[in-house]
């Protein structure tokens, strides 16, 4: 082989060895920092970690908000039509939450079966539904009027 192919071809394999290394090094450390959905119906088939970082979304119940009288602690439950999952939160609510439309939580799952929600996303109008809500969702009376959200 004459040697400058030879150079080339040593320089083409360290790159792709260094490049695949980079990805590798990016994608371990992204792996802390994503949030995986899970729909309501997967917690209660038990399918989901306890105490990690995850996402939930789903239709809030009707009748099922309770709000403390002397903090800004909120429980709450939702479903995807098939089961549900309660919630807590202890910060201030967006303005568009409300019993019987959509909304993303995230949180982290404690023992007792309760999500404990570090942030709560609220669908935004009448049309629009989270996409992974939508996809876990079944129809449901009482949540956006029956229609599959």
């Amino acid at each position: 082989m004459h040697p400058v192919r030879k150079q080339r071809l040593i320089l083409v394999l360290v790159l792709v060895v260094l490049s695949s290394a980079a990805v590798g090094f990016v994608a371990y450390a992204m792996r802390g920092n994503i949030d995986y959905f899970y729909a309501p119906k997967a917690f209660a088939a038990g399918e989901v970690p306890m105490e990690k970082r995850i996402r939930a979304g789903g239709c809030v119940v009707p009748g099922s908000v309770q709000r403390a009288t002397d903090s800004l602690d909120v429980q709450f439950v939702i479903t995807d039509g098939e089961a549900q999952l309660s919630v807590v939160f202890d910060k201030i609510l967006p303005d568009l939450f409300a019993e019987g439309e959509a909304a993303v939580i995230t949180g982290q799952l404690m023992p007792s079966g309760v999500l404990r929600a570090d942030q709560v996303l609220a669908k935004h109008d009448e049309t629009y539904t989270p996409p992974e809500v939508a996809d876990t969702m079944v129809s449901h009376e009482g949540c956006s009027d029956g229609a599959k959200i």
